[in-house]
C-alpha cells in the first residue's frame, strides 16, 4: 500500500508541478486579457496614438411629470457639461443651469475603480510566462492581491460614497454652474453600480425663531425630505428631493468583467486547495 501511495503521491506531484507552470499562466494570461478590456470600457486614452477619449451623452429624467431633466456629458471619468432644468414645486419656476465652460466634474468613484482594475494588471504582469511558481501558496497569495483590486473597484462603483448636507452644499460642484445655483437648491453626482445619478434637493430656510426641534442629518447618500442642517449660521430643512439617473452600458460591462475575474482567481484557488489538501502539510 505504501508503493501505491508513494507512486500516486509522485503523479500528483508531476500535475501539481504542471498546474504551476503551465496551467497557472494560462489562467494569468485570460484574467490580463478580461481586465484588459474593463480597463479599456473606461475608455480613456492608455497608449500613444489612441486619440481622444469618446464622448457620451445620457439623457435624464424622461417622463412629462418628472421634476427634473438633464443632459450629461461622460468623457471617460469626467463629466466634461451637465445640464440641468427643474421645475421648482413651490413657485413652479422652470430653472435651467449648466456648468460653466470652464468646468469639468471627476467622477471619483470611475477614476478610482479605473486604478484599481489597472493595479490588478499590473500584479498579473509582473508575473511573466516565464515566470516559475515554486509552491501552491505563492498562486494563492497572487489570486489574494489581485482578488483585492477587484472587489475595491467594484466596491467603489456600487457604494457611492456618504456626504452630510454641509458637505453637499459646500462641494466644488456647487460652483460650476452658470447661472449660479440659488440658496435653496444643492445637487450631486454620483455612480450607483451601473447608473449615473443625480440628485437635486430643494431647501428651506428655516426662521431663527422657528419652534421646529433642530437636529442636523448625519451623513447618507441620499437625505429625506425633513433633514435639516445649518451652514453659515443658517438652518435649512431638505423640503424635497428629485433623483434622476441614467444607465451608463459600459459601467455595466466592466461590473461583468470584475464578476468573470474573480470566479476565474476563486477557481484557480480551488484547485491548488485540492492539491494541497492531499499533501500532509498545506502549503499556506
Amino acid at each position: 500500500a505504501a508503493s501505491a501511495s508513494s507512486a500516486e503521491r509522485s503523479v500528483l506531484e508531476e500535475e501539481f508541478k504542471w498546474l504551476l507552470k503551465e496551467e497557472v499562466h494560462s489562467v494569468l494570461k485570460q484574467l490580463q486579457d478580461i481586465l484588459k478590456e474593463a480597463s479599456r470600457r473606461f475608455t480613456l486614452p492608455s497608449g500613444v496614438g489612441e486619440g481622444p477619449t469618446k464622448q457620451e451623452n445620457f439623457a435624464l429624467g424622461a417622463t412629462s411629470s418628472d421634476q427634473v431633466k438633464g443632459i450629461l456629458t461622460l468623457q471617460g471619468d469626467t463629466l466634461c457639461q451637465a445640464e440641468v432644468n427643474l421645475k421648482t414645486l413651490r413657485t413652479n419656476q422652470l430653472l435651467h443651469f449648466a456648468f460653466r465652460e470652464d468646468k469639468q466634474w471627476k467622477m471619483q468613484q470611475i477614476q478610482d475603480a479605473r486604478n484599481h482594475v489597472n493595479q490588478a494588471i499590473y500584479l498579473l504582469t509582473n508575473r511573466g510566462e516565464n515566470y516559475t511558481f515554486q509552491t501552491g501558496a505563492e498562486v494563492l497569495k497572487l489570486m489574494d492581491t489581485v482578488m483585492l483590486q477587484l472587489s475595491r473597484a467594484r466596491n467603489r462603483l456600487m457604494t457611492p460614497a456618504t456626504m452630510t448636507l454641509p458637505e453637499v452644499a459646500t462641494s466644488g460642484l456647487t460652483k460650476m454652474f452658470t447661472p449660479s445655483l440659488p440658496s435653496d437648491i444643492l445637487l450631486n453626482f454620483y455612480v450607483n453600480v451601473n447608473k449615473l445619478c443625480l440628485l437635486v434637493y430643494q431647501l428651506h430656510a428655516l426662521q431663527p425663531n422657528s419652534t421646529k426641534n433642530f437636529r442636523p442629518s448625519g451623513s447618507a447618500i441620499l437625505h429625506n425630505p425633513g433633514a435639516m442642517f445649518e451652514l453659515n449660521n443658517q438652518r435649512f430643512e431638505v423640503s424635497h428631493v428629485h433623483k434622476v439617473e441614467c444607465v451608463v452600458p459600459w459601467l455595466n460591462d466592466a461590473l461583468v468583467f470584475f464578476t468573470v475575474s474573480l470566479q476565474l482567481c476563486q477557481q484557480l484557488k480551488d484547485k491548488i486547495s485540492v492539491f494541497s489538501s492531499y499533501w500532509n502539510f498545506r502549503p499556506y
